[in-house]
């Protein structure tokens, strides 16, 4: 059964089995509640007929007497201790009760008592009758009215609950509709992404707040996810077959050639061994690299804190004095401190310190101050710089200002491209300008 079906099916059978729960509820409290006033009612009539009877009983003969107290549809009697029948007087429409036998009471008595298929309400009082004994006055009244009020009331009730089944039935399916429209929607989207092979998105009702809208913004988010991820996985197939397939060239050349003349010609043994292990370090760089950048954002687990700027930056300048033999300047003043990933930015720094370095020869400065919104750290070379045209390229993957230098070097044209994924991921905005024959100045703000 589709879901839609089974919202309505179960909404409707609970509404309507609240419905006659609460309209049988209604009838029996009232029907209870008017068994009881009819009871107490005869009681209070009967307790005064009974002073009158007891009062009168030595001037009025007992028909007389008990004839003048006659219910409309009932019967009034005296019954003695010990008799089955008394003197009674019934009305026209009850002479059936005539043949009822009677019984004697110590006390009071009352109760609703069914007879020939019909309720009436019995009320028994004992009372002094004119020779001192104790006797008891019965009265026997017909329940029709309120049988027949009753019986209206239960017409009423079954009108309501069938007149209010119609709104219901209705109101389940608006509602199983509304309910199944978004679900329906998502699977028509979904066998047209796995028919089309593109991916698509549920259109939403921005206005709306519900569970629903919500469900439908986690499947586009989800697919936005897919669609990133897939991207990128295209994106790295396309890097790697590309990229990779120089330096291997490279490697599989030198090696052929130290196969054939490496053990006669000592000098190109070096060279060779040199270029394979060049290009193998260039490999994996670039390998790491195009990892990195096919990796989602959301999947880098970014960890924020409160860090000194100055002191990050002088363990890093320490890094590049033993491993390069490369002073970098530092400039701060008091300690710089920003909200960031300190891992992160370790790794953005040092894509732009390894630029300088291998693009500029001469001393790399480092000058980190605040303005009045934000932290920056500007670091500034003085190597060939880049031209002004070329400065909006310069992040876009395997882009090279000079290719012949860049592979010289052994860039691989995605450090830049890395450095913005970092730079994003960790909410650092980069500015770079650059003079050519100058040098290149890039100047990382920290919200």
């Amino acid at each position: 059964m589709r879901l839609r079906k089974k919202i309505n099916l179960y909404t409707a059978v609970l509404f309507i089995f609240l419905l006659l729960l609460m309209n049988v509820s209604i009838y029996f409290v009232f029907s209870n509640l008017m068994m009881v006033n009819e009871l107490n009612r005869a009681k209070a009539e009967t307790g005064k007929i009974a002073f009158d009877v007891s009062e009168n009983s030595n001037n009025i003969s007992p028909n007389d007497l008990l004839r003048a107290y006659l219910p409309i549809d009932g019967m009034i009697g005296i019954v003695n201790e010990g008799q089955r029948k008394g003197t009674a007087v019934t009305s026209n429409s009850e002479k059936q009760l005539s043949n009822r036998n009677s019984s004697f009471y110590p006390g009071e008595k009352s109760e609703i008592i069914t007879y020939h298929q019909k309720k009436y309400v019995f009320v028994s009082s004992p009372i002094v009758w004119r020779d001192g004994s104790v006797v008891n006055l019965q009265i026997t009244k017909s329940m029709s009215a309120t049988e027949e009020m009753l019986a209206v009331l239960r017409i009423v009730l079954i009108a309501v609950t069938i007149i209010a089944m119609i709104p219901v039935l209705i109101s389940s399916t608006i509602l199983s509709n509304f309910i199944a429209r978004p679900i329906r929607s998502m699977i028509d989207t979904m066998k047209e992404i796995q028919t089309s092979g593109q991916f698509k998105r549920l259109s939403l009702e921005e206005k709306s707040k519900d569970e629903l809208v919500e469900m439908g913004k986690t499947f586009n988010h989800m697919i936005d996810l897919l669609q990133a991820n897939f991207e990128k996985q295209e994106q790295f197939v396309t890097n790697a077959s590309h990229e990779l397939k120089t330096p291997l060239t490279v490697i599989e050349s030198y090696a052929s050639l130290l196969k054939r003349k490496g053990l006669e010609r000592p000098d190109l043994f070096d060279e060779s061994i040199e270029a394979i292990h060049s290009e193998a370090i260039r490999m994996r760089e670039m390998t790491e690299q195009m990892l990195l950048l096919a990796k989602h954002q959301e999947k880098w687990n970014i960890e924020k804190e409160n860090v000194n700027l100055t002191d990050i930056m002088a363990e890093l300048a320490k890094v590049y004095k033993n491993a390069y033999n490369r002073t970098v300047e530092i400039y701060s003043g008091d300690a710089i401190e920003a909200v960031t990933d300190v891992q992160k930015l370790k790794q953005l720094l040092f894509i732009f310190l390894d630029n300088a370095r291998k693009y500029s020869d001469e001393l790399i400065s480092v000058y980190i101050g605040q303005t009045s919104n934000e932290a920056y750290i500007r670091i500034e070379d003085s190597g060939d710089g880049i031209p002004k045209a070329e400065l909006p390229k310069v992040f876009d993957r395997f882009y090279r200002v000079d290719k012949a230098r860049n592979r010289k070097q052994g860039g691989s044209g995605l450090g830049l491209s890395v450095a913005k994924e970092i730079a994003d991921a960790i909410d650092v905005r980069i500015e770079m300008d650059s003079l050519e024959g100058r040098g290149t100045i890039v100047t990382l703000l920290f919200n």
